[in-house]
């Protein structure tokens, strides 16, 4: 089978590029796996690219290429969805691109990997693919007027993918997508390689981008209250983004400077996980939890505040991890502390992380794509008939309420009002 994954940018370093890479080098034992990448700003990719995998970018940002100078690269994008958040990294030129990517793409299956994308699979791929939209975001992390569009555009495709249970559902709830399969697939975690635990450390670790939603702030403020009860204990963060000088500001201003760190970007952030006694995230909100399970697979216990969506799927509470109530910052110092005072607990939990973060395993995620891959195929002329049921009552609704507009606003006649004679 031939599979065609589209991403936004192969080049850079994201959450959506490492889980896409993982999806496609575990797929390459069984598949042929082709990589579109929309755009391309660097002579490699920053993650290891699998030699079996070839990536097709289809801009080219690169000081000095043709594609800048082209008409079509300094206009807007027409067939991305302005309401897609990186809208302004899409110009007609990509619009171009992908069209005619598409138009002679021979793939079996094709996956968009962001809403903006998956708006072209659902326009330009070839009907004789299977088309899927994955969802590396929450439905609710995008604006109602995205959604009206994606409400629109995803009845074309054949499923949406989403990383936890409880978002499909919100999906199946909130945006009704007749013969569209609406399943929830967990991200595939490579098992990290050469990786060994310190079971001796007394350090604290968060990752991730430092933007509001994954709340750093909250967490320096409960560390601050771990530091004054236990001073040999360290906090370090890492990752980059926008809030990293107020972030700074805050451990400086809570008088933390020898005790928590913003470590900047580590990539792979496994080793550093190892070496670390515990892994907390305070965000308000997840779509899945990428640096829970990472951690898990080292043998670390993981402490999350229970955030929608992902969290919960993850950690049993108690067992492998704690979850407690988001936005409390005295409920995570005191989770941490109750780790940090019982060494017995904490090798427990980190143990119990081990196993069961075997889930996400390759194996097991491949084998629920190929099953999804194969329920597809077989419903195809099922759900084409649900699709042509649904456009057919739409069609009678939309008859019927102009109908009805029209008959009511008509302009009453003379006659029809003029009082009767004598």
């Amino acid at each position: 089978m031939r599979i065609v994954f589209l991403l936004h940018n192969a080049y850079a370093i994201g959450g959506t590029v490492r889980t896409t890479l993982n999806l496609a080098t575990a797929l390459a034992e069984r598949h042929d796996v082709e990589i579109v990448s929309m755009r391309r700003h660097r002579d490699e990719p920053r993650f290891t690219v699998d030699p079996r995998i070839a990536v097709v970018p289809l801009v080219d940002e690169r000081d000095g290429s043709r594609d800048l100078t082209d008409p079509s690269y300094a206009a807007p994008a027409v067939d991305f969805p302005s309401s897609d958040k990186r809208y302004a990294q899409y110009t007609r030129l990509t619009d171009e691109r992908a069209r005619d990517y598409l138009a002679h793409c021979d793939a079996d299956v094709v996956i968009g990997t962001r809403p903006g994308i998956n708006v072209y699979v659902s326009r330009f791929a070839p009907r004789r693919a299977l088309r899927i939209a994955q969802e590396h975001l929450r439905h609710d992390a995008h604006s109602k007027r995205l959604r009206v569009v994606l409400g629109r555009h995803y009845r074309a495709l054949d499923a949406v993918v989403t990383t936890t249970e409880a978002d499909a559902e919100v999906y199946r709830r909130r945006m009704p997508l007749p013969g569209v399969r609406v399943a929830a697939v967990p991200n595939m975690v490579p098992a990290p390689v050469g990786v060994t635990r310190d079971p001796t450390t007394k350090v604290i670790a968060a990752a991730g981008r430092l933007v509001r939603g994954k709340r750093f702030d909250l967490l320096i403020e409960a560390f601050s209250a771990v530091a004054s009860k236990e001073p040999d204990w360290q906090l370090r963060i890492y990752g980059g983004g926008p809030e990293r000088e107020h972030l700074q500001h805050l451990v400086d201003g809570l008088g933390l400077s020898g005790h928590a760190r913003l470590m900047g970007p580590r990539t792979p952030i496994e080793a550093e996980f190892a070496r670390s006694a515990m892994l907390v995230s305070a965000s308000d909100a997840e779509s899945f939890g990428m640096t829970l399970v990472e951690a898990m697979r080292c043998g670390v216990p993981v402490i999350s505040t229970d955030c929608p969506l992902g969290p919960a799927e993850i950690i049993t509470d108690g067992v492998d991890g704690r979850l407690v109530p988001v936005g409390d910052a005295r409920s995570l110092a005191e989770a941490m502390l109750d780790l940090i005072t019982d060494e017995r607990l904490r090798q427990a939990m980190g143990e119990a992380a081990l196993r069961s973060s075997h889930r996400f395993d390759a194996e097991p995620v491949v084998e629920r794509y190929e099953a999804l891959f194969a329920d597809l195929t077989a419903t195809r002329g099922r759900r084409a008939w649900a699709k042509a049921r649904a456009r057919a009552a739409n069609w009678a609704h939309r008859q019927t309420h102009r109908f009805r507009r029209t008959t009511t606003t008509r302009p009453t006649s003379i006659n029809s009002t003029r009082p009767a004679g004598p």
